[in-house]
């Protein structure tokens, strides 16, 4: 799907790591969220609550799952799911834009 009709955006960006990662939340109307951001080059953990599913539309970046020893690389056009209450590294090597899908 490359676009969603019929849904609310956030006005307040979310910001990390100084800028290098950002996204704004839309929201559906049945309640379910996504995030739509940009990852600069750089490496990042993340912590989650809920299961995600991340898509990347662009870029170029290696990802380290929870319970995994090997890193897996991830492009445009690929994806990858992280279970809840868990952290997940990344290493950016190119400008990645990315769609994280909230799951409950």
């Amino acid at each position: 799907m490359s676009e969603f009709s019929n849904v609310s955006i956030l006005k307040k960006a979310n910001i990390y790591f100084d800028g290098n990662v950002t996204s704004r939340t839309i929201v559906f109307a049945d309640g379910t969220k996504k995030t739509l951001g940009i990852m600069l080059p750089g490496a990042y953990e993340f912590g989650t609550a809920e299961k995600e599913l991340m898509e990347i539309q662009s870029g170029d970046l290696d990802v380290l799952l929870p319970g995994e020893s090997e890193w897996k690389t991830f492009t445009g056009g690929t994806a990858f799911k992280v279970p809840a209450n868990a952290k997940f590294s990344l290493k950016v090597r190119s400008v990645t834009d990315y769609c994280c899908s909230f799951i409950k």
